[in-house]
């Protein structure tokens, strides 16, 4: 049992690792980036290329493809969300649906349909463990990406509370209008914002690489988790998207030990009972869904 509860908060740190860009854009920006997925398994793409065409060692490649991503998060923003976001709800989610599936068929065409593997590339630390006490082992890669989540989540919570640039993140995630009127500049803080929610998903597109193959279709089922992790979590705080993520992991392994098949079922039922709760008693939308934006 010990065990099986090691292993759930190691999985909750993967998935909380896939959830903080998606969530961290959401309480931004209020959009839903459907295109989550895809770009962070353009990023394990990134990454491969950087290490096996050019032998760049993967700590170093995560930081090139962080400044990359993060550039990309700022032209997407200038070119089609902020045209996108003056349409409703809606039309960003299509843009970023759009963006999703061009992403996906553009990588299959540059790729292939083969998959890929970071682990080659790092020695033996994807299949390495730690032993504790009682013959119970752990991944040392699953505790690193733990580490990363937490890392990642302080961070990001210790810039938006602490930063002149969190402090105008947060002006324009509660109120744009009311933000532009006090003189910040809401296009470039959004777009800057972007930046980072992308460049955060090379991190988890390192964990993706490193704990198990990928293919160019692959980013539906990394967005399906974030998903899930920060609807259960909601989107108030990055750290309660670390709970729905822990959440996510010990209802997937629950789940699991009732019935071998259960695993992703497990998942399933605790976002829909998340769901239920969210929108008893009032009407669907995105706030209702999610929750509101990041605040102090």
């Amino acid at each position: 049992m010990s065990a099986q509860i090691i292993n759930a908060v190691l999985l909750g740190g993967y998935y909380a690792v896939l959830a903080t860009g998606l969530a961290f854009m959401y309480s931004v920006m209020n959009i839903i980036n459907l295109a989550h997925g895809a770009l962070i398994v353009l990023s394990a793409y990134g990454l491969w290329i950087l290490g096996s065409d050019l032998s760049v060692p993967l700590p170093l490649g995560i930081a090139i493809m962080g400044g990359v991503m993060f550039v990309l998060g700022v032209v997407l923003h200038r070119m089609v969300l902020a045209r996108a976001s003056g349409g409703g709800e809606l039309l960003p989610i299509l843009a970023t649906f759009g963006i999703a599936i061009i992403l996906d068929n553009v990588m299959f065409q540059v790729f292939g349909a083969d998959s890929l593997s970071l682990a080659p590339l790092v020695g033996d630390l994807s299949w390495a463990s730690y032993e504790l006490p009682g013959n119970t082992y752990i991944g040392k890669l699953s505790v690193y990406v733990l580490v990363a989540a937490v890392v990642i989540i302080a961070v990001l919570e210790w810039m938006l509370r602490h930063t002149p640039l969190g402090h105008r993140i947060q002006a324009v995630s509660q109120d744009r209008a009311t933000a532009a009127l006090l003189g910040v500049d809401t296009g470039r803080t959004a777009a800057i914002a972007t930046g980072v929610a992308l460049a955060t998903g090379v991190v988890a597109a390192a964990a993706l690489g490193l704990r198990s193959a990928w293919g160019p279709y692959g980013g539906s089922a990394q967005l399906l988790f974030a998903f899930e992790a920060v609807v259960i979590g909601g989107a108030g705080s990055l750290w309660r998207v670390l709970i729905g993520a822990m959440v996510l992991a010990f209802a997937q392994s629950i789940a699991a030990m009732i019935h071998p098949q259960g695993f992703l079922i497990g998942g399933h039922v605790a976002f829909l009972v998340a769901v239920f709760l969210r929108l008893r008693g009032g009407s669907f939308s995105l706030k209702s869904l999610f929750g509101k934006g990041v605040k102090v």
